[in-house]
């Protein structure tokens, strides 16, 4: 069988030219464009890798950047988190410099008063002392059991058995009574700041007669009494005065011994100062370059 190759004029002429080619270049020639065309290849292979590795680099680069831009964004948001807080903190710190300024000032009022308050229960006592001593100069013989005087919880109280004041049952003030009861009524005199309180106190004895009813009755016609001796025969004022019957209730011994009933029986003369005169104590306290 006979094939019959046909070529076309496109097909033809690289055949050409490279036998042309070929039979034109010397074999020297050609092997060093080989040559050079090896390396030239081998250039661009290298470059080829430095291209890839750039753009390897690149990338990884834009990643870390994406990455850093990431981390900046986070860090500002930070930031301004920690500003605010500043920001509040400042504020609570203020508020509670506030606050404690005026726990202080309101420690300073709070002693300021405490200051003012013992002041004035200080000068009481010292015009209560003053009046206890007066008391006991003007009476005399304190070692006589029958008159007691005392101060208890800024109060000043004097204490007289009623067998010094009154005879047995009756409510008719002794001679000798009249006598304790002046020089008290000479001390209380000069004391125009103070009032005072007569008490009566009886025993646990009942009494029943046509003028007293019982010991009720006979308690307070013992402080009427002495309101009216100190009134009427030694000028005391008698709106300075007041006469209360305590009866049988305020002991301060036991009814079951005569001995114990006769500490009873008494008369108690209560000294107060005025709650006014008290509060003008306070008022001139303020006054007291001490204090202010």
């Amino acid at each position: 069988t006979t094939e019959i190759y046909t070529l076309s004029l496109h097909d033809a002429l690289p055949i050409c030219s490279g036998l042309l080619f070929t039979s034109c270049v010397s074999k020297k020639k050609y092997a060093e464009l080989q040559d050079k065309q090896e390396k030239t290849q081998d250039l661009l292979n290298t470059a080829t890798v430095k291209l890839n590795d750039c753009l390897s680099e690149k990338s990884g680069l834009e990643a870390q950047n994406s990455s850093l831009k990431s981390q900046v964004a986070s860090l500002n948001a930070t930031n301004g988190d920690l500003i605010r807080q500043i920001g509040d903190f400042t504020d609570l710190t203020k508020k509670g410099a506030e606050n404690l300024e005026k726990s202080l000032e309101s420690l300073k009022e709070k002693d300021l008063t405490i200051r003012k308050l013992q002041d004035a229960v200080t000068r009481r006592d010292s015009v209560n002392l003053a009046l206890v001593q007066s008391l006991k100069g003007a009476i005399g013989n304190l070692d006589d059991e029958d008159i007691e005087i005392s101060v208890e919880k800024g109060v000043v109280y004097v204490n007289i058995s009623d067998k010094l004041l009154f005879r047995s049952g009756s409510y008719q003030i002794t001679s000798k009574a009249r006598e304790v009861l002046g020089k008290v009524a000479t001390v209380v005199k000069n004391k125009p700041d103070f009032e005072f309180l007569v008490e009566g106190h009886t025993d646990t004895d009942p009494i029943s007669t046509g003028c007293i009813k019982d010991n009720w009755d006979l308690s307070v016609l013992r402080a009427t009494a002495v309101v009216r001796t100190l009134q009427d025969d030694f000028g005391v004022a008698p709106a300075r005065m007041t006469a209360g019957g305590r009866s049988e209730y305020i002991p301060i011994a036991g009814n079951d011994t005569s001995a114990g009933k006769a500490k009873n029986r008494r008369t108690r003369i209560v000294v107060l100062p005025k709650i006014d005169q008290f509060y003008n104590m306070i008022e001139e306290g303020l006054k007291d370059p001490k204090i202010n």
